[in-house]
């Protein structure tokens, strides 16, 4: 492939990667809008406070070390490495070689220490990818085994992992067979016109392992080698880019808003509805309320579907990281009961996309009939087995609330549908009757004070 010819087809094959990824991530946004509104404004440095803490620092990544350890590796790594896309993408686009160095006359000492430090990197990622791998198919961690992880979601887990170690490789292979080359023109062997091509850029120490094993390969061999690795780097991070809105490993992304818009009051304060606080004023204290304002009633109680979401909520189920560990503190999940926090977040993801499917084939207006909370997501019995004890919000490494959803489905099944276990619906009519969850009058609360007095006579 010839150099303008080459050139044509990165400018090509980069526009092209980064629009279908902003058409997707504008459907991503236009669906969490869906969402109810939710003021989540003010409080900004508490805000970044807690997501450089907990999205940046991964604070409670840290409560196992050596996962932390794995996991901030390849945060890192990648991340950092991809500064080097910056050079590649000015390559590709100017049909130039190593911009930095050799046009824009970056020191050569500088230029080899920060490849050495993206090989090194390089390096810890594949290390780290692979102890995943071994973790997640031969430990036999419970939370990778479990049902919410059949086909996709696990398959999806360790595509990205192979993907890593495949970019990574490229990037080593890359600078391995750029430095055979140099060392052959360096030699004054070679294509005179390639010899300006490459240059000799100092030792990359990592990569330069690799090359005894390209050590057979003449000029012509070495430079499809150098350029299939370049390319498969830049296209590998392409499809990336295009593959993680569809992934577990969205949280890349999304951990920053998520984290920045968790919530800041206490794990257990839950969120009253103002007309229902109303009514149980009047019924505690009727005199006291009767001064206050009347509260508006709400369009409906709880949340049927993901549309009665507020969009925290829907926030919250395209950033799961599905990594289980709230399905694994969930006491409801440890003795047996279908609950699974996990499952919560993937369903309310699930049924949010295809919501956002129908408008993209159907309209606005197109209305499915199905809801959320149904046998083919999030079912009656999963819901009712949540103790809101806050297990799952607390294990979560980027502060999502599974909880803050359960209580709003609850809610509509309870107060919309009256679907209720005999037992709950007799501590609400005695909550009702007698402002306490027992089956005795206000009146008699104190009787046992008297029984006493009668036994001590």
């Amino acid at each position: 492939m010839t150099g303008i010819i080459q050139q044509i087809v990165f400018v090509i094959v980069l526009i092209g990667g980064i629009t279908i990824f902003s058409l997707k991530m504008k459907k991503i946004i236009r669906n969490i809008k869906l969402g109810k509104d939710l003021d989540l404004s003010g409080n900004t440095g508490q805000r970044i406070k807690k997501m450089l803490l907990i999205a940046f620092g991964q604070k409670k990544m840290f409560k196992n070390l050596i996962p932390a350890f794995f996991h901030l590796l390849i945060y890192i790594g990648f991340i950092i490495i991809n500064i080097e896309i910056l050079e590649i993408i000015l390559d590709g686009i100017l049909g130039k070689h190593r911009i930095f160095f050799s046009d824009l006359g970056m020191n050569a000492t500088l230029y080899s220490f920060i490849i050495n430090t993206f090989e090194f990197l390089a390096l810890g990622v594949i290390i780290a990818c692979v102890a995943f791998l071994i973790r997640r198919h031969f430990l036999g961690i419970k939370r990778f085994q479990h049902s919410d992880l059949k086909r996709w979601p696990k398959l999806d887990a360790d595509i990205i992992l192979y993907v890593e170690i495949v970019l990574m490789g490229c990037f080593l292979f890359w600078n391995a067979s750029d430095q055979s080359l140099q060392k052959i023109y360096a030699s004054g062997g070679g294509t005179p016109e390639n010899a300006a091509i490459y240059v000799e850029t100092g030792t990359f120490y990592l990569s330069s392992l690799l090359m005894p094993l390209l050590s057979g390969m003449g000029e012509g061999s070495l430079i499809l080698l150098e350029r299939t690795m370049w390319w498969g780097h830049i296209v590998g991070i392409l499809i990336f880019l295009n593959y993680i809105p569809y992934s577990k490993h969205f949280h890349i992304m999304m951990a920053f808003p998520n984290t920045y818009f968790s919530r800041l009051q206490p794990q257990g304060e839950i969120y009253n509805m103002p007309e229902i606080t109303r009514e149980i004023e009047m019924m505690m204290n009727p005199d006291a309320a009767q001064s206050g304002e009347e509260a508006p009633p709400p369009s409906k109680f709880g949340a049927k579907d993901v549309t009665d979401l507020n969009w925290k909520n829907l926030l919250d189920a395209y950033s799961c990281t599905e990594c289980g560990r709230c399905t694994a503190a969930c006491p409801a999940n440890q003795t047996g009961k279908l609950l699974s926090p996990r499952k919560i977040m993937m369903d309310t993801r699930d049924r949010l996309e295809e919501i956002g499917n129908n408008i993209d084939k159907k309209g606005a207006d197109f209305e499915d009939g199905k809801s959320l909370v149904s046998d083919e997501y999030i079912t009656e019995e999963e819901l009712r087995a949540c103790t809101t004890c806050n297990a799952c919000v607390e294990e979560c490494p980027i502060n999502i609330n599974p909880l803050d959803i359960i209580y709003e489905l609850r809610r509509n099944l309870i107060m919309e549908e009256s679907k209720a276990p005999g037992e709950w619906n007799s501590m609400f009519t005695n909550i009702e009757n007698n402002a306490a969850p027992w089956q005795f009058s206000q009146q008699d609360r104190l009787k046992w004070k008297d029984d006493l007095n009668d036994e001590n006579k």
